[in-house]
């Protein structure tokens, strides 16, 4: 007569790793899904606006103390002498399914609601993950900026800097102070003098290459892991028991 108690076991034994292996899934699970946006930033992760005090924004920590203050000074002079005012956001990455463009149009529409408060303002937006740039302006500031400064100061002054190292501090600096010349009515000082030596696109993400991929990759490796070590380990204590 065959012995069950050895399969018995072995079911017992079974059933116990496959709830272990379950509740360390689901662990994985939450964990990947709750972690990847707490780091993801959209509106309502900004500081609320205040236009007395929000000049600069940075919850990517890639712009100094120290130049912040230098460019939230040098920006509320402007706005007082001129009063054109430029912000300039910094962040680590977006929500998903946004992109630099949509976030600063958010930005954009939240901060200046309507066409008479959006005249006079420029914002520029940057993603450090992707290193992608966006500006904005209202209707007055775009005529003394101009579409082909507002183009060159995205590829050429923002960009430059970038590609020449992730120079975040010096590329809100000297878009900061190409902009306060323009916006006071002075002459374009154009952007940095380029090295053509400068790989261009070095240091630039695709949406599609940012650790999203890697998250999604890690989860269905988890679940596949969890179907196939129960069923292994099934047959491995049956094979004991025969």
């Amino acid at each position: 007569m065959t012995n069950l108690l050895p399969l018995k076991q072995a079911g017992s034994r079974l059933k116990n790793l496959i709830k272990s292996t379950l509740s360390t899934l689901l662990l994985v699970v939450a964990i990947a899904s709750i972690a990847a946006p707490a780091i993801a930033t959209g509106l309502f992760d900004l500081p609320d606006f205040d236009a007395d005090q929000v000049w600069v924004v940075d919850t990517a920590d890639a712009i100094s103390n120290v130049n912040q203050s230098k460019l939230t000074k040098t920006f509320q002079e402007l706005a007082s002498q001129t009063g054109q005012e430029v912000r300039m956001v910094a962040i680590r990455r977006l929500d998903y399914g946004e992109t630099v463009d949509s976030l600063a149009d958010t930005i954009f529409q939240d901060w200046y609601p309507n066409a008479e408060a959006q005249a006079n303002q420029t914002l520029l937006v940057l993603d450090t993950l992707t290193n992608n740039v966006a500006i904005r302006s209202g209707d007055s500031a775009q005529e003394l900026i101009g579409a082909e400064v507002a183009q060159s100061l995205v590829d050429d002054t923002v960009g430059y800097n970038i590609r020449n190292g992730n120079k975040y501090n010096q590329a809100f600096i000297d878009a900061g102070d190409r902009l306060v010349a323009v916006l006071s009515g002075q002459e374009d000082p154009g952007p940095p003098e380029m090295n053509d030596e400068i790989q261009i696109e070095g240091t630039f993400t695709k949406a599609e290459d940012t650790d999203d991929g890697s998250a999604t990759v890690w989860v269905i490796g988890f679940l596949i892991v969890a179907t196939i070590i129960p069923m292994a380990t099934y047959y491995w204590y049956v094979g004991l028991g025969n």
